[in-house]
Protein backbone atom coordinates (compact mmCIF):
# COMPACT_ATOMS: atom_id res chain seq x y z
CA UNK A 1 0.00 0.00 0.00
CA UNK A 2 2.92 2.40 0.99
CA UNK A 3 4.78 1.49 -2.24
CA UNK A 4 1.81 1.95 -4.29
CA UNK A 5 1.09 5.29 -2.87
CA UNK A 6 4.40 6.57 -3.33
CA UNK A 7 4.02 5.45 -6.58
CA UNK A 8 1.05 7.52 -7.27
CA UNK A 9 3.16 10.57 -5.60
CA UNK A 10 5.38 10.57 -7.68
CA UNK A 11 3.62 9.83 -10.85
CA UNK A 12 2.15 13.19 -10.06
CA UNK A 13 5.03 14.82 -9.19
CA UNK A 14 5.86 13.77 -12.81
CA UNK A 15 3.05 14.94 -14.32
CA UNK A 16 3.21 18.97 -13.01
CA UNK A 17 7.10 19.03 -13.82
CA UNK A 18 6.44 17.47 -17.40
CA UNK A 19 3.29 20.49 -17.26
CA UNK A 20 5.76 23.18 -16.36
CA UNK A 21 8.33 22.60 -19.01
CA UNK A 22 5.76 22.53 -21.53
CA UNK A 23 4.67 26.14 -20.17
CA UNK A 24 8.09 26.99 -20.26
CA UNK A 25 8.58 26.12 -23.79
CA UNK A 26 5.02 27.45 -24.95
CA UNK A 27 5.49 30.74 -23.40
CA UNK A 28 8.31 32.68 -25.61
CA UNK A 29 8.35 36.57 -26.56
CA UNK A 30 8.24 36.93 -30.48
CA UNK A 31 8.90 40.42 -31.11
CA UNK A 32 7.15 42.29 -33.79
CA UNK A 33 8.34 44.46 -36.72
CA UNK A 34 8.43 48.13 -36.13
CA UNK A 35 4.82 49.70 -36.34
CA UNK A 36 4.46 51.86 -39.38
CA UNK A 37 3.04 54.32 -37.58
CA UNK A 38 2.75 57.19 -40.75
CA UNK A 39 1.07 57.51 -43.53
CA UNK A 40 -2.06 55.07 -44.96
CA UNK A 41 -5.56 56.04 -46.53
CA UNK A 42 -7.33 59.77 -45.40
CA UNK A 43 -9.23 59.51 -42.41
CA UNK A 44 -12.17 60.46 -44.37
CA UNK A 45 -11.99 57.30 -46.91
CA UNK A 46 -11.31 55.66 -44.62
CA UNK A 47 -14.61 56.05 -42.72
CA UNK A 48 -16.17 56.12 -46.15
CA UNK A 49 -15.04 52.86 -47.24
CA UNK A 50 -15.01 51.03 -43.55
CA UNK A 51 -17.34 47.70 -43.74
CA UNK A 52 -17.62 44.57 -42.16
CA UNK A 53 -16.48 41.36 -44.34
CA UNK A 54 -17.12 37.49 -43.75
CA UNK A 55 -15.59 35.92 -46.48
CA UNK A 56 -11.62 35.86 -46.04
CA UNK A 57 -8.64 34.28 -47.92
CA UNK A 58 -6.54 31.50 -46.07
CA UNK A 59 -3.57 33.42 -46.84
CA UNK A 60 -1.40 34.98 -43.80
CA UNK A 61 -1.11 38.05 -43.93
CA UNK A 62 2.80 40.05 -43.34
CA UNK A 63 4.59 40.21 -40.24
CA UNK A 64 4.77 44.19 -41.02
CA UNK A 65 0.88 43.97 -41.24
CA UNK A 66 0.71 42.42 -38.16
CA UNK A 67 2.68 44.73 -36.29
CA UNK A 68 0.93 47.57 -37.44
CA UNK A 69 -2.46 45.98 -37.00
CA UNK A 70 -1.80 45.20 -33.15
CA UNK A 71 -0.22 48.87 -32.97
CA UNK A 72 -3.48 50.69 -34.69
CA UNK A 73 -5.49 48.29 -32.30
CA UNK A 74 -4.21 49.18 -29.10
CA UNK A 75 -0.46 49.90 -29.71
CA UNK A 76 1.41 52.60 -27.40
CA UNK A 77 1.35 56.17 -29.59
CA UNK A 78 3.04 58.29 -26.83
CA UNK A 79 5.67 56.69 -24.88
CA UNK A 80 6.85 59.41 -22.72
CA UNK A 81 3.06 59.54 -21.52
CA UNK A 82 2.50 55.45 -21.77
CA UNK A 83 -0.89 56.66 -23.99
CA UNK A 84 -2.32 54.66 -26.57
CA UNK A 85 -4.35 54.25 -29.97
CA UNK A 86 -7.41 53.60 -27.82
CA UNK A 87 -9.00 55.31 -25.01
CA UNK A 88 -9.46 54.06 -21.74
CA UNK A 89 -11.85 55.61 -19.12
CA UNK A 90 -9.79 55.86 -15.96
CA UNK A 91 -6.56 54.93 -17.78
CA UNK A 92 -7.36 51.00 -16.42
CA UNK A 93 -6.40 49.68 -20.05
CA UNK A 94 -8.05 46.85 -18.81
CA UNK A 95 -8.45 45.09 -22.35
CA UNK A 96 -6.24 42.16 -23.02
CA UNK A 97 -5.88 41.06 -27.04
CA UNK A 98 -5.24 37.12 -27.56
CA UNK A 99 -4.23 36.69 -30.87
CA UNK A 100 -5.48 32.94 -32.44
CA UNK A 101 -3.37 32.08 -35.48
CA UNK A 102 -2.66 28.49 -37.25
CA UNK A 103 0.52 28.20 -35.73
CA UNK A 104 -0.53 29.08 -32.01
CA UNK A 105 -1.77 31.26 -29.68
CA UNK A 106 -0.64 34.70 -28.25
CA UNK A 107 -1.05 37.89 -25.24
CA UNK A 108 -0.39 41.03 -27.38
CA UNK A 109 2.44 42.55 -25.20
CA UNK A 110 2.18 46.45 -25.67
CA UNK A 111 4.78 47.74 -23.84
CA UNK A 112 7.32 45.65 -25.62
CA UNK A 113 5.12 45.33 -28.95
CA UNK A 114 5.57 41.90 -28.93
CA UNK A 115 3.22 38.30 -29.02
CA UNK A 116 3.80 36.19 -26.05
CA UNK A 117 3.13 32.80 -26.97
CA UNK A 118 0.50 31.14 -24.45
CA UNK A 119 -0.06 27.91 -26.55
CA UNK A 120 1.29 26.06 -30.12
CA UNK A 121 -2.61 25.21 -30.83
CA UNK A 122 -4.62 26.10 -33.63
CA UNK A 123 -7.72 27.30 -31.61
CA UNK A 124 -9.30 29.32 -34.56
CA UNK A 125 -12.17 27.17 -34.74
CA UNK A 126 -13.02 27.87 -30.94
CA UNK A 127 -13.33 31.89 -31.71
CA UNK A 128 -16.37 31.98 -33.24
CA UNK A 129 -19.61 30.25 -34.33
CA UNK A 130 -19.17 31.17 -38.51
CA UNK A 131 -17.51 28.39 -40.45
CA UNK A 132 -14.75 31.00 -41.50
CA UNK A 133 -12.95 31.63 -38.28
CA UNK A 134 -11.10 28.12 -38.68
CA UNK A 135 -9.80 29.26 -41.63
CA UNK A 136 -9.41 33.06 -41.51
CA UNK A 137 -5.32 34.05 -40.86
CA UNK A 138 -5.81 35.63 -37.81
CA UNK A 139 -8.87 35.79 -34.97
CA UNK A 140 -8.52 38.28 -32.01
CA UNK A 141 -10.15 37.92 -29.06
CA UNK A 142 -11.25 40.61 -26.67
CA UNK A 143 -10.69 40.08 -23.02
CA UNK A 144 -10.96 42.35 -19.79
CA UNK A 145 -9.28 41.95 -16.58
CA UNK A 146 -11.60 43.70 -14.34
CA UNK A 147 -8.63 43.02 -11.63
CA UNK A 148 -7.09 46.46 -13.32
CA UNK A 149 -10.43 48.33 -12.35
CA UNK A 150 -9.55 48.13 -8.71
CA UNK A 151 -12.40 48.56 -6.10
CA UNK A 152 -15.79 49.93 -5.48
CA UNK A 153 -17.07 49.33 -8.91
CA UNK A 154 -19.86 46.93 -9.15
CA UNK A 155 -19.95 44.16 -12.48
CA UNK A 156 -22.50 45.77 -14.27
CA UNK A 157 -20.66 49.12 -14.67
CA UNK A 158 -17.11 46.98 -15.16
CA UNK A 159 -19.12 45.19 -17.73
CA UNK A 160 -20.04 48.55 -19.63
CA UNK A 161 -16.65 49.78 -19.57
CA UNK A 162 -15.52 47.00 -21.06
CA UNK A 163 -17.81 46.77 -23.56
CA UNK A 164 -16.78 50.75 -25.14
CA UNK A 165 -12.98 49.73 -24.70
CA UNK A 166 -13.08 46.67 -26.79
CA UNK A 167 -15.44 48.87 -28.94
CA UNK A 168 -13.01 51.57 -29.28
CA UNK A 169 -10.35 49.17 -30.32
CA UNK A 170 -12.20 47.44 -33.11
CA UNK A 171 -13.02 50.39 -34.72
CA UNK A 172 -9.31 51.33 -35.00
CA UNK A 173 -9.23 48.20 -36.18
CA UNK A 174 -11.76 48.34 -38.93
CA UNK A 175 -9.71 51.31 -40.04
CA UNK A 176 -6.64 50.09 -40.17
CA UNK A 177 -8.18 46.99 -42.21
CA UNK A 178 -9.82 49.49 -44.52
CA UNK A 179 -6.54 51.33 -45.49
CA UNK A 180 -4.56 48.27 -45.71
CA UNK A 181 -7.02 46.72 -48.31
CA UNK A 182 -7.92 43.94 -45.23
CA UNK A 183 -10.72 42.23 -44.79
CA UNK A 184 -12.52 42.30 -40.92
CA UNK A 185 -15.65 41.45 -39.36
CA UNK A 186 -16.14 41.84 -35.39
CA UNK A 187 -18.10 38.74 -33.69
CA UNK A 188 -20.53 38.86 -30.82
CA UNK A 189 -21.49 34.95 -31.67
CA UNK A 190 -19.17 33.21 -29.60
CA UNK A 191 -19.23 30.51 -27.00
CA UNK A 192 -17.56 32.56 -24.42
CA UNK A 193 -17.40 29.59 -22.06
CA UNK A 194 -15.42 27.32 -24.12
CA UNK A 195 -12.84 30.91 -25.10
CA UNK A 196 -12.51 31.10 -21.12
CA UNK A 197 -11.84 27.49 -21.20
CA UNK A 198 -9.50 27.14 -24.36
CA UNK A 199 -7.76 30.34 -23.32
CA UNK A 200 -7.09 29.28 -19.82
CA UNK A 201 -8.74 32.57 -18.57
CA UNK A 202 -9.13 33.42 -15.03
CA UNK A 203 -12.65 34.33 -13.27
CA UNK A 204 -11.60 37.95 -13.37
CA UNK A 205 -11.61 38.30 -16.86
CA UNK A 206 -14.06 38.81 -19.07
CA UNK A 207 -14.25 37.86 -23.01
CA UNK A 208 -16.11 40.88 -24.60
CA UNK A 209 -15.58 39.55 -28.60
CA UNK A 210 -13.61 38.86 -31.14
CA UNK A 211 -12.73 40.16 -34.35
CA UNK A 212 -11.22 38.64 -38.02
CA UNK A 213 -8.87 40.28 -40.02
CA UNK A 214 -7.63 38.51 -42.94
CA UNK A 215 -7.58 39.06 -47.30
CA UNK A 216 -10.75 39.63 -48.80
CA UNK A 217 -12.47 35.85 -50.28
CA UNK A 218 -12.22 35.42 -53.57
Amino acid sequence: MKYRKLKIALLSITAVLLSLCTMAQTEITVRLPEPTTSGGMPLMDALRLRESIRSFDTAEISEQQLSDLLWAAFGVSRPEKGLRTAPSARNWQDIDIYVVMSNGWYLYDHTEHALVRKGREDLRTYTGTQSFVATAPVNMVFVSDHSRMGEGVDEATRSFYASNHAGYISQNIYLYCTSEGLATVVRGLIDREKIREVLRLTDNQQVIFAQTVGYPGR
